[in-house]
C-alpha cells in the first residue's frame, strides 16, 4: 500500500501512541523519518529509536515514546507542510512555537534540523512539522 503522506503517517502513529499511553511504535522507515526522528530525541521529545530489518530491503523503525509523571512528553504534534500544500518560510519569517517553548522541523538544504539550529546557522527551508 502507498503512502500520500509517510511523514505524515509517522507522526500520527506517535500521537496516537502517546494517546494509548503505548512505550514503543513501528513505522516504515525512511531517510526524512529517521532524520526527523534524530531532531526529536536531540530535542527530548521521545527516548530514542532503532531500526530493524523485517525482510530484505524492508525497515522498520521502532520509536520509543516519552513520558513525565505519566503525562506524554509531546502534548502536540501536527503536520505543517502537505503534499498538497506546501510551506517554506525565511528564518527571518519562521514563528516561535507556544514562544519558544514549542519546536518547528524544518527541512534545509544543510539537512532537517529544528528552528533554533536553523536560526544558528541562518537557513530557511520547507516547515515539516510543530511539536509542543
Amino acid at each position: 500500500m502507498s503512502l500520500s503522506d509517510p511523514l505524515g503517517d509517522m507522526l500520527t502513529r506517535i500521537r496516537n501512541g502517546q494517546h494509548a499511553r503505548m512505550s514503543v511504535v513501528e513505522s516504515p522507515a525512511s531517510k526524512l523519518r529517521s532524520n526527523v526522528l534524530e531532531v526529536l530525541k536531540r530535542e527530548g521529545y521521545i527516548r530514542g529509536y532503532s531500526e530493524e530489518d523485517v525482510r530484505p530491503g524492508v525497515k522498520n523503525l521502532k520509536i520509543e515514546l516519552k513520558y513525565h509523571e505519566g503525562e506524554p512528553v509531546i502534548k502536540q504534534i501536527a503536520r505543517v507542510s502537505k503534499p498538497g500544500r506546501r510551506v517554506y518560510s525565511k528564518i527571518t519569517d519562521l514563528p516561535r512555537v507556544f514562544n519558544g517553548l514549542g519546536i518547528s522541523i524544518l527541512s534545509t538544504p544543510r539537512g532537517v534540523m529544528s528552528d533554533n539550529e536553523a536560526r544558528a546557522a541562518n537557513v530557511g527551508g520547507e516547515v515539516l512539522c510543530r511539536v509542543f
